[in-house]
């Protein structure tokens, strides 16, 4: 009896100290919280997305040209950032300009996440000659330069915003892949690894259920700069007049359109400018906070 109560005392002082235990998703947030820098860039990043959600809720039509309006400087009535040449309203336009940036960003980085997990996992888990082809594919891919790639994809598509999905996204898929296989080159080795094999498990269920969270953490740190990268590569297509068209509005094609009138009214290009540097910075100072976290050497120090 009081080695079945030792077991039954011992059992609930582990279930007490598993509850106490804070969960992984609020351990993260306490690690991003008290990283100031990481947790201005997610506030920043979080604004850019609630602007991009519900802005065009809010702001007047983007496409509405009132010539007598034209060059309206930021805080004139009825428009709060000013208008650009045309008369159309420059806050409805930036709103807009953000949306597309972080479709752009986001659909690009989903095509690389999902295409370079999947062959980077293959390849560092099987080795051998699977590691050799694919690997192979993946360094010459990642030998192209993106905006060449993207300059010709979007040549080959026509002008617009498909074509730059479709060349940023398949060509950052072998950054991912070249990560998720240093990654899991090093977890196969693991004890974890070897008792799942000697239970019996198959090698899909291995590499889903014991590999696939392990490198979950890199992913993201590597997704948050990729989406950074997206958005600068879309704005630069735009500014030379290969991404979004008319009467789409981008940031990059707003810095050109207001290009020419920079020492007389700046706003028309400053404002967006400013815009994609204030977001591509919040991406990369979150991808910090990110590296910090699911980086256990780093959490050690």
């Amino acid at each position: 009896m009081s080695t079945i109560s030792q077991r039954r005392q011992d059992w609930e002082r582990d279930v007490l100290a598993h509850a106490a235990r804070p969960s992984r998703l609020h351990e993260a947030w306490q690690q991003l919280s008290s990283n100031k820098l990481a947790l201005a860039g997610s506030v920043i990043v979080l604004l850019f997305c609630l602007v991009a959600a519900f802005g065009p809720l809010l702001a007047p039509s983007y496409a509405t040209q009132v010539l007598e309006d034209a060059r309206l400087p930021p805080l004139s009535p009825g428009h709060l950032l000013g208008t650009d040449d045309l008369g159309r309203d420059m806050l409805s336009r930036l709103v807009l300009g953000i949306r597309i940036s972080i479709a752009v960003g986001l659909g690009t980085t989903a095509i690389s996440l999902l295409v370079g997990t999947l062959a980077g996992m293959i390849t560092g888990y099987y080795r051998g000659w699977v590691d050799t082809i694919v690997n192979g594919f993946v360094e010459m891919v990642w030998g192209f330069p993106l905006i060449l790639i993207a300059v010709l994809m979007v040549g080959a598509l026509g002008p617009g915003l498909l074509g730059v999905v479709l060349a940023v996204g398949l060509i950052n898929w072998a950054g991912f892949a070249r990560i998720i296989r240093g990654e899991v080159l090093v977890l196969r080795e693991k004890e974890f690894v070897a008792s799942a094999r000697a239970l019996g498990k198959g090698d899909t269920v291995i590499m889903v259920r014991h590999l696939l969270p392990n490198v979950i953490g890199p992913a993201l740190v590597m997704g948050s700069y990729y989406v950074a990268v997206a958005i600068i590569v879309e704005a630069g297509l735009s500014f030379i007049g290969m991404g979004a068209q008319e009467p789409l509005p981008s940031l990059g094609k707003m810095v050109a359109e207001g290009r020419g009138y920079m020492l007389v009214d700046h706003w028309i290009s400053t404002i967006p400018g400013v815009a994609i540097v204030l977001l591509v910075l919040g991406l990369n100072v979150l991808g910090d906070g990110l590296r910090d976290i699911f980086d256990p050497r780093l959490r050690e120090r």
